[in-house]
């Protein structure tokens, strides 16, 4: 079941110093404000990011948050040193709508630190800068956002670097809780290790399940006992990849692409879009994909899966722990201690997946059909008390 409605706002930005190109798809308003993270990356695509922008909406919709979706995206290698450059750029010509309507956050390419240097010099202070403008006491709200964004975690990280990750794990650990697997007989293999997929790796860990292979842009590491998560996280530079120099030798180094086809429980594609389609489909030899990343799995590639029984919980629901945890924190509904942002989002993260995977062993339905039909669920109960009671979004 797919939203087929038309966004709201498609913009297009050429930047006037080294001439790529910069959009912003806001798909819909609730409250008049919209939230998705800024991406980076060559060859991103305004397609790609009105994609986002309405996976945004439904994860929005699905966790009952009273904002709508948007997305931004630039087409520039994050690894050039020209890149703060043209996301300083791209984040002041789209002032107008960061100041009063788009709450943005990280996304690939682009770490929060380095968004809320933009967001600072453009006297913004921080990237949530829209949502807080509403607050009663925005110095309050902006000291409870920053005190939760960095609030300090088990393994040296902070709270807003792991929770999307977390929420990532505690999807995986729903299957498992769901079909009756023991933790430590479950094995996971992940592609990417970058933010998300690092913070799921660790937490999956930490939960005794076996993470089996990893995927960086060097290439899969494998090792069928499982693999010392926190020692291979140790071992990574600022874009998510492994020195290779410092691998134990009883970890076999595979092709890349050789992820998908690992003999695991799960499969977790946590790197970059449209990572599973019709020809790599096939090699898929997990029992479930979880999806870490944004639209990781095509439509057709995804219908396969389901042919052969293999379901898809979809990335609007596996990978919104991010996004819901930061208006649980701008609503006031978590604070700067993460024992009661991980209880939360736990708590839902695993009742929902539990719901998607009940559908689909009762009836066959499809987890991003169930899902689906929950956000539109969730968004007209919001629209229909807001059309009758009219009330203001409320942030403390």
């Amino acid at each position: 079941m797919a939203d087929s409605t038309e966004p709201l706002v498609r913009l297009t930005w050429t930047d006037p110093v080294t001439g790529t190109r910069g959009y912003l798809v806001v798909h819909t308003l609730v409250s008049g404000l919209a939230t998705g993270g800024t991406r980076m990356r060559a060859g991103c695509t305004i397609s790609e990011v009105e994609d986002l922008a309405r996976g945004m909406a439904a994860k929005t919709a699905t966790f009952n948050l009273p904002v709508g979706g948007a997305k931004g995206g630039i087409d520039f290698d994050p690894k050039d040193p020209r890149a703060m450059g043209v996301l300083e750029r791209f984040c002041s010509a789209m002032r107008p709508w960061l100041d009063a309507h788009w709450v943005t956050a990280e996304d690939l390419g682009v770490p929060q630190h380095l968004i809320d240097e933009v967001f600072d010099r453009l006297g913004l202070e921080q990237s949530y800068h829209a949502a807080i403008r509403r607050s009663a006491d925005p110095g309050r709200t902006l000291r409870r956002v920053q005190a939760g964004l960095n609030a300090p975690v088990p393994g040296g990280l902070l709270l807003g670097d792991v929770i999307g990750g977390y929420g990532v794990a505690q999807a995986c650990i729903g299957v498992a809780g769901t079909w009756g697997w023991h933790a430590f007989e479950t094995t996971v293999a992940i592609q990417g290790i970058g933010t998300m997929g690092g913070g799921a790796a660790w937490y999956l860990h930490e939960a005794g399940m076996r993470v089996v292979a990893v995927a960086d842009a060097a290439g899969t590491l494998y090792r069928p006992e499982g693999l010392d998560v926190p020692a291979l996280l140790e071992l990574r530079d600022a874009y998510g990849e492994v020195d290779r120099s410092k691998v134990p030798a009883d970890v076999q180094r595979l092709p890349r692409n050789a992820v998908m086809g690992i003999e695991a429980d799960i499969l977790v594609p946590a790197a970059i879009s449209y990572a599973i389609t019709p020809d790599n489909s096939i090699d898929v030899a997990a029992k479930v994909v979880i999806e870490a990343a944004n639209s990781a799995t095509t439509p057709e590639a995804e219908a396969m899966l389901a042919a052969r029984g293999i379901p898809v919980v979809p990335d609007f629901v596996a990978n919104a722990g991010a996004a819901a945890w930061a208006w649980w924190l701008l609503l006031g509904q978590v604070g700067a201690d993460p024992a009661d942002s991980f209880h939360r989002l736990r708590t839902e993260m695993q009742a929902k997946v539990a719901l998607l995977l009940g559908e689909w062993s009762v009836s066959g339905i499809p987890p991003r059909q169930t899902a689906a039909e929950l956000a539109v669920a969730n968004r007209s109960a919001l629209t229909e008390v807001q059309s009758v009671h009219e009330p203001a979004l409320t942030i403390p």
